[in-house]
């Protein structure tokens, strides 16, 4: 099980009474897309509709929703700092509600089910994004918990695949950089030390054969070559510049080892110019000089998702979209 939707799961577990909130409608510039959501308890909150006084309402009023009473209940005992009903404690804390008290504007009188917030994005509430947005905002009950994980999964299953080739520092600081992003990681090495305290929602493959695992990877995956041994970067990346649907194929090293490549690519390896002409090597480019492992997990981690939103939302529509049923569908559930 993947990092997100196992703390979705411990979320929804441990939080007893949820909101859920949803950017249900978007207008000019806002700070989330349509479809982005958070959940909301007494005391925490899971995932984002972009911060802000925004976020603060939303908070406030899905609070009011969770502890007000339905007719006959007892309401809900609120855990210590939660504010509701745009009332103030010395204990709140400004999660709980906006400065200014805008929460104040969002009474509730009984225990609402649903509610929509619809919120210009101006300076009546201390943004300046000029946009505007609809929020939906519904109690979670069994139905949508289990809409949720299955949701989460799904997105989980329709992520492109980035294939590190080999962990060492610079591989261990990239695939932690990765592993921050809405992609799935896979670390390939042929020695097992090197996968020792990958990140949690790493996936690692121990393999005498790393080129197989290009060979096998789906439509669409980047490829980031970094192995501990020239030959063997060689022999990956001609593998994976064989891929015409490869989103990215990257190697590390100096303009000199890209050179020494491309010699032995078209004389040994049958490659063609057009092939070497879609490798990217240095990673991360060369404007910055620092060589610390972690600079150019950075740099290319910006690289990396650039070439993946170009490859599966260009121009012209996407070349490529993921359904949950293992097929090709729309691009509306694609990632990217």
């Amino acid at each position: 099980m993947n990092a997100k939707v196992q703390s979705l799961k411990a979320f929804l577990a441990g939080a007893g009474r949820v909101a859920f909130v949803e950017v249900a409608r978007t207008k000019g510039s806002t700070p989330r897309e349509t479809g982005a959501f958070m959940l909301v308890s007494g005391s925490a909150t899971f995932g984002t509709i972009g911060g802000g006084q925004l976020e603060y309402m939303a908070i406030d009023k899905a609070r009011q929703m969770l502890f007000s009473p339905l007719e006959g209940e007892m309401a809900a005992e609120r855990p210590e700092g939660v504010v509701s009903e745009g009332t103030a404690s010395a204990s709140s804390t400004a999660a709980a509600t906006p400065p200014g008290g805008f929460a104040a504007t969002l009474p509730s009188r009984g225990r609402d089910i649903r509610a929509t917030l619809d919120i210009a994005l101006g300076p009546d509430i201390g943004q300046c994004c000029g946009g505007r947005v609809e929020l939906l905002i519904q109690l979670v009950d069994p139905a949508l918990e289990a809409k949720l994980v299955a949701a989460a999964e799904t997105e989980e299953a329709q992520r492109p695949h980035v294939y590190i080739l080999g962990g060492g520092h610079v591989g261990q600081a990239l695939a932690s950089a990765m592993a921050l992003l809405p992609v799935h990681v896979v670390v390939v090495e042929t020695r097992a030390e090197a996968l020792k305290g990958m990140p949690e929602a790493v996936e690692t493959k121990l393999t005498p054969m790393p080129e197989a695992m290009v060979r096998e990877a789906p439509a669409g995956s980047a490829f980031v070559v970094l192995t501990h041994d020239h030959a063997l970067d060689f022999l990956i990346v001609a593998e994976a510049l064989k891929r015409r649907d490869a989103a990215y194929v990257g190697m590390i090293g100096s303009r000199t080892k890209k050179a020494t490549f491309r010699n032995w690519f078209l004389k040994s390896a049958d490659g063609s110019e057009a092939e070497f002409a879609r490798l990217v090597s240095p990673i991360g480019g060369d404007a910055v000089k620092d060589k610390h492992p972690q600079v150019i997990a950075a740099l290319a981690a910006a690289e990396i998702i650039t070439a993946l939103a170009r490859y599966y939302l260009p121009v012209d529509g996407p070349k490529y979209s993921q359904s949950s049923g293992g097929g090709r569908s729309t691009a509306s559930s694609q990632t990217f």
